[in-house]
């Protein structure tokens, strides 16, 4: 059965982000994240622990961190932590990072020091006793149990990395090609030690909006594509054109650059490259009918978690939406 999921850019007022999130978990949304982008926004882990409190059923966490930012033990004793807080409802959205490190003039980290970041994290969580940078260490109190990961890339190594190691996987666009094209990357990845990619859960990640008017709507979430650049431009960077799908990397050769100070942001300027047809399929755009239409085709393809971006605007009324006329057509089959 599909799930739906939301995200906040952690730029509102904390009070309006425990409202939406208690009004997401009675339409029947089970799972709310957090982007974590420290510098250009609030940190996401006070936000999550309001989140945790004012919530009985809806699991929670970071969409996404990276293993950089923060010493890779107190990125375990937060959600350690929260674990307690929740009875048991974190998760870990990580990555190789995005905006939390361009905004200081860093990189993105290895899929290498990713998957040593997830090792040490599932360890300390689960309360064992680990050499760390050659230091025994313990969190002895962590008995809240270990937080599902979710590894979120593009890349084939990434993807890769997500069916050997992931829980689950973070795909940031609702294109079924892409979609299809990631999937064989982390079907490999499983199949390589002998898991079952049916046992991994696969989560698409967009902006919606909701309405018979598109061009419109598309304005709404153009930077969405343009976000997704950032990560399109790395790969390119790291593999041969040849080795990724001209559906992913055409779009980007009008790129003049990115600012920052405009990430996520309904009518950036670093969307005026993003063409209509990107536009499109990256992201859930047009009336109820079109919204059921698209999540059914990303059902089929195996997607198990539908989250939505939260952050175009109207967000009560899209919740309210969502839990009313969709949703409930996904729980009748």
């Amino acid at each position: 059965m599909l799930e739906f999921a939301i995200t906040f850019k952690p730029d509102m007022p904390p009070e309006r982000i425990v409202r939406l999130t208690r009004q997401a978990e009675a339409a029947g949304f089970t799972y709310g994240w957090v982007f974590d982008s420290h510098i250009l926004w609030q940190e996401p882990y006070p936000l999550l622990t309001l989140m945790a409190a004012n919530t009985r059923h809806m699991r929670l966490g970071p969409c996404v961190t990276n293993p950089a930012v923060r010493d890779v033990t107190v990125t375990a004793s937060l959600l350690a932590t929260l674990n307690r807080i929740s009875g048991g409802r974190m998760d870990l959205g990580i990555g190789r990072g995005d905006s939390s490190r361009r905004v200081m003039g860093k990189k993105p980290t290895t899929v290498e020091r990713l998957e040593e970041a997830i090792r040490t994290i599932r360890d300390l969580t689960a309360g064992r006793e680990i050499l760390y940078q050659g230091h025994p260490i313990q969190m002895a109190w962590a008995d809240a149990g270990v937080p599902p990961v979710w590894i979120a890339g593009y890349g084939p190594k990434v993807l890769h990395c997500a069916g050997r190691i992931g829980d689950g996987v973070i795909l940031q666009f609702a294109d079924p090609e892409l979609i299809r094209w990631c999937l064989e990357f982390v079907r490999e990845g499983a199949e390589a030690v002998g898991r079952d990619l049916s046992r991994l859960r696969i989560m698409a990640a967009t902006p919606v909006w909701i309405s018979g008017d598109l061009a419109s709507a598309r304005e709404r979430v153009r930077w969405f594509p343009a976000l997704v650049s950032n990560h399109v431009v790395d790969l390119l960077s790291r593999y041969d054109p040849s080795e990724l799908p001209e559906a992913l990397t055409a779009y980007v050769r009008t790129r003049r650059g990115y600012d920052y100070r405009h990430h996520a942001e309904v009518g950036s300027p670093n969307a005026e490259f993003v063409p209509d047809e990107i536009v499109d399929r990256f992201c859930l755009v047009g009336p109820v009918s079109e919204h059921i239409r698209r999540l059914r085709e990303l059902e089929a393809l195996g997607v198990t978690q539908f989250n939505i971006y939260l952050m175009c605007g109207d967000e009560e009324e899209i919740v309210e939406i969502y839990g009313r006329e969709i949703i409930p057509a996904f729980r009748a089959t």
